[in-house]
């Protein structure tokens, strides 16, 4: 899940705002899996909330062997705090423990929070200890991870890492052993990046990215997301059902008709890239500059979209009524809550302008009639990271796909199915820990030295996510992402 610190940023934020999670997944059967998301009660508590967001995502974004049968997988994800994040889980360690973690696509880092050296304001944050696992490899190289509200450090290790019913026996992951108040809400214990090893602080091959690259583990080379909406929910708990994220597969009971694949541009294979080429705010045109001028990072560890700032002002010019905040909440507009705004957006050379719904677009009220609008101006010259950073307020409305090879990213229309899940109120999955079906022996390690980067369901494992969404946005040196606490990842 980065700019500077712009997908860490949004990654932390997650963290702040962020619920529980589950555990890891069992043999993968010949069908797809699927995991139910979880979600928690809103935290969108007045400005401060709305600067955390965005410091949260400038500094994220800132800167086999032994081939086995091919299969696939599913993780059980939860929604906390009414869409701030959604999260999965993970099991580490011989025997194998349970840890939530935030999976984002805009960073490419596993980290996880040690049991020795962190403070009390961390109580309740399941913790990993290295010592109780008997495949635990330390590499004594340092790691350390800058967030826009504090920061962390550990070192990198390895050990056996498990989910949706596959396993790297040799995963590179850091253990952080230091971290500012604040950084990870419980249960959330850390964080999984689902980009490409091109942008891993530590060096390291992604989970994902050793599985796609071990020939014949996986039926198809690709990740695929389903979220769920509480946001427009005035009744919604703190964790609800949050989707389903599939891995080596599709899940076709979720979506409908041909899933629209758009290449990423060539030479971008880092963040999940996409030329946006279309936006439209109740069926008016927004004029965007072509090529990279137009780039965009899909992340599902970032709550909100962020954009360019002539882009965002010239949608908002659309919306009579809009006004933009300033201070340190420049960047968010303000706009009429009775007012239906019905943004669309386009990708690459499809020609499916893709929909963002009302409910999706009115991330808060500030009084009884005033509300603030989920896209705001991002300025991410300077940095690493793209101009355009598309969160989960445009993913809940499309079921996404995320594939290596040929890399691409593509959206397909979510089924009745679906959006029947929307606001509907459930138990939170439990973590369950489950056999793999599916092995690779190892992951390379880099030398993750602290590098800054600017910026259940049952069937197989029931994995809940472990996404927490703290409200504020992080920042990841190492790993260029944090997320447990806020909308940026």
């Amino acid at each position: 899940m980065h700019l500077l610190p712009y997908p860490l940023a949004l990654s932390c934020l997650l963290l702040l705002l962020a619920p529980e999670g589950l555990a890891v997944p069992q043999p993968a059967p010949s069908i797809p899996r699927s995991i139910p998301l979880l979600r928690r009660r809103p935290v969108h508590n007045g400005t401060e909330w709305l600067k955390s967001q965005k410091d949260l995502l400038e500094i994220k974004y800132g800167t086999r062997t032994g081939q086995q049968k091919r299969a696939s997988g599913f993780n059980l994800l939860t929604n906390q705090g009414a869409d701030s994040s959604f999260y999965g889980s993970i099991a580490v360690g011989t025997p194998a423990i349970s840890f939530d973690v935030i999976l984002d696509t805009g960073s490419s880092d596993l980290w996880l929070a040690a049991s020795d050296g962190l403070s009390t304001s961390t109580d309740g944050i399941p913790t990993f200890d290295s010592n109780t696992s008997s495949t635990f490899t330390s590499l004594n190289t340092a790691f350390s991870i800058s967030y826009g509200s504090g920061a962390a450090r550990g070192t990198l290790g390895q050990d056996v890492v498990q989910m949706a019913g596959f396993e790297v026996r040799s995963q590179t992951f850091a253990v952080v052993n230091q971290i500012s108040s604040n950084l990870l809400t419980a249960p959330v214990s850390g964080l999984m990046g689902l980009g490409f090893s091109t942008i891993a602080s530590s060096g390291a091959t992604p989970f994902w990215e050793a599985l796609a690259n071990s020939d014949g583990t996986l039926d198809e080379p690709l990740m695929a997301f389903q979220l769920t909406r509480f946001v427009d929910d005035a009744q919604a708990q703190q964790l609800e059902p949050g989707g389903t994220f599939n891995l080596g597969s599709t899940n076709s009971s979720l979506f409908t008709g041909s899933i629209d694949y758009q290449s990423i541009p060539s030479g971008q294979e880092g963040y999940w890239i996409q030329e946006l080429t279309g936006l439209s705010v109740n069926g008016n045109t927004v004029s965007l500059t072509s090529g990279s001028a137009s780039y965009a990072a899909i992340d599902t560890g970032t709550t909100l979209v962020g954009g360019p700032t002539s882009a965002i002002s010239a949608l908002y010019a659309q919306i009579p009524g809009s006004q933009a905040l300033t201070g340190e909440n420049a960047g968010y507009y303000t706009y009429p809550c009775s007012t239906t705004v019905n943004v669309t957006m386009r990708f690459g050379s499809s020609s499916v302008a893709w929909p963002v719904s009302n409910a999706d677009f009115a991330l808060m009220k500030i009084s009884s009639s005033t509300c603030v609008g989920g896209f705001f101006a991002l300025d991410t010259s300077g940095t690493s990271a793209p101009p355009w950073i598309v969160g989960d307020t445009f993913l809940k409305n499309v079921y996404s796909v995320f594939r290596a090879n040929p890399a691409a990213v593509g959206f397909a229309t979510l089924s009745s199915t679906a959006t029947a899940m929307n606001g509907k109120n459930g138990a939170a999955p439990s973590p369950t820990v489950g056999s793999a079906a599916a092995t690779v022996s190892g992951t390379t390690a880099g030398t993750g030295s602290g590098t800054t980067r600017s910026s259940s369901t049952n069937a197989a494992g029931n994995l809940r996510g472990g996404f927490a969404a703290a409200g504020a946005w992080a920042v990841v040196a190492v790993s260029g992402l944090v997320g447990a606490s806020g909308f940026l990842l």
